[in-house]
């Protein structure tokens, strides 16, 4: 190029971008905004929990008034944006919102700052605008959900089962739909009511985007806490003895624990090498069992959050593939027993906890959680026993209540299998009438009832002594 030409070129592109520099980059609603309202917002600011009368998860109502009767973004004017308002960090290191949780950091503010002064416009693409899903719009459904868990309550009167969005509740007289808990997650996961069967616990979320834990009060149909974790979906729920905590498993390899009151996290263990996708906490609710596609289960002391130790074999090749269920035998008696502390020989008593677990090759086998001798390579010393293998992958196990007895599901090339094991001969019932793939059990809490359900919407009634199909019914609100 000619001198004259390469004066033409830096004036009409070069010295204009530098005069721009200092302009914000333009914001995106799709990609920028609407994940930190997903992390942070969503959670208490839902059509299911209005907190405040506001609601962050649709761009619409971003611009109304919550209760304070200020509008919570005035398009261009941040400075008159009552949302700007509520997140900014005061002196104290405190903001407003998110309520009861760290401030979001000074990138993600001045990120919804600029958007708003850019106008706050909507830039979600047509194929992603999804159909609005709350109470007043529940899902519609073509086909039956695949059920992925079932949860009765304390007294059997109620049996609740995951459903699109929703978790939905029977009654366990004519199991006729009663309710429908409808939340933000897409995918609910798995359930289970609090040991007082006051409260339902469910975790799940939206794949790629968040994770999320709902605790409801089933009776009133109220969204007690919304709490979101993670950027995938969660696996795995338990409550603690007590139900003062429940944990869960996650897609980013670590187990966590929350406060069953609030949502605050109270343990995150990282040990894991793959998706952790059960848990179970101790007759003491002093530590949290974990198992993953790792092919390891995993011992977590709650207090500390700290990792003690590997349940099963770590010897590579000890175990076929990864384990996806665990459950706690529940014992007619506290026992206790005693297991090193160190490896100078000092012992220590703790409460005689066993578990079943089981996954990805078909053998369910029994635990005790804590070691009692000194790890030798290639032992397995706390495995107690193993029972007959079943078909393709093992979904869910459970126990019954008194321990005598577990349940588990499976599932392999579009079958599917419902056994219920003696936990102490290994004797099995096969259950009659399971029509497809199977990856969820509940024991009704007296005993004489299992159900079971799957991939083909069906929810199939057991007597757990025969095996004999005593009801069946299918998942499918109209």
């Amino acid at each position: 190029m000619r001198r004259p030409e390469i004066l033409t070129f830096l004036l009409t592109v070069l010295i204009p971008a530098t005069l721009r520099a200092d302009e914000p980059a333009k914001v995106s609603y799709y990609k920028d905004i609407r994940p930190i309202f997903q992390q942070h917002c969503n959670g208490c600011h839902q059509p299911a929990k209005p907190l405040g009368g506001y609601i962050t998860t649709e761009h619409a109502a971003l611009f109304k008034a919550g209760e304070r009767e200020k509008p919570g973004i005035v398009a261009g004017k941040p400075q008159e944006s009552y949302l700007v308002e509520q997140i900014r960090v005061h002196d104290n290191g405190k903001a407003e919102m998110p309520k009861n949780r760290d401030p979001l950091n000074p990138i993600q503010i001045k990120l919804i700052t600029d958007w708003i002064a850019q106008g706050a416009t909507d830039d979600t693409p047509a194929s992603a605008k999804a159909v609005v899903v709350d109470a007043a719009h529940p899902p519609k459904y073509s086909a039956p959900p695949v059920i992925t868990s079932l949860s009765f309550n304390k007294d059997g009167t109620r049996l609740a089962v995951t459903g699109y969005h929703e978790i939905l509740i029977y009654d366990t007289e004519r199991y006729e739909l009663q309710s429908r808990l409808i939340g933000i997650s897409e995918r609910v996961q798995s359930i289970a009511y609090s040991p007082d069967g006051k409260k339902l616990a469910a975790v799940g979320g939206a794949p790629g985007r968040f994770g999320e834990v709902q605790i409801w009060n089933p009776e009133l149909e109220k969204l007690l806490v919304s709490a979101p974790y993670t950027f995938d979906t969660l696996f795995g729920v338990s409550w603690s003895p007590d139900g003062s905590k429940i944990a869960f498993g996650c897609a980013d390899n670590t187990v966590r624990a929350v406060d069953a009151l609030t949502g605050k996290q109270v343990l995150q263990m990282g040990t894991h090498a793959d998706w952790a996708l059960g848990t179970v906490f101790s007759q003491d609710g002093e530590h949290i069992v974990s198992v993953s596609r790792d092919m390891s289960m995993k011992l977590t002391e709650v207090q500390t959050q700290r990792f003690i130790d590997n349940v099963t074999s770590i010897t590579p090749g000890a175990l076929k593939g990864g384990l996806m269920a665990v459950d706690r035998r529940p014992m007619k008696e506290r026992r206790m027993t005693k297991v090193p502390q160190d490896e100078k020989g000092v012992f220590i008593e703790k409460v005689y906890d066993e578990v079943i677990a089981a996954g990805s090759d078909g053998t369910p086998r029994l635990y005790k959680i804590h070691r009692e001798v000194k790890r030798v390579i290639g032992d397995d010393a706390n495995k107690i026993r193993e029972y007959e293998k079943m078909m393709g992958r093992i979904s869910a196990v459970a126990f019954n209540a008194d321990g005598s007895h577990f349940a588990a599901a499976s599932s392999l090339d579009g079958k599917g299998e419902v056994r219920i094991y003696n936990t102490e001969t290994g004797a099995k019932v096969v259950c009659q009438g399971v029509t497809g793939p199977a990856y969820a059990v509940a024991w009704h809490p007296n005993g004489q009832l299992l159900a079971s359900g799957g991939f083909d919407g069906i929810v199939w009634i057991h007597n757990p002594v025969t095996g004999q199909l005593i009801t069946k019914f299918t998942v499918l609100p109209k």
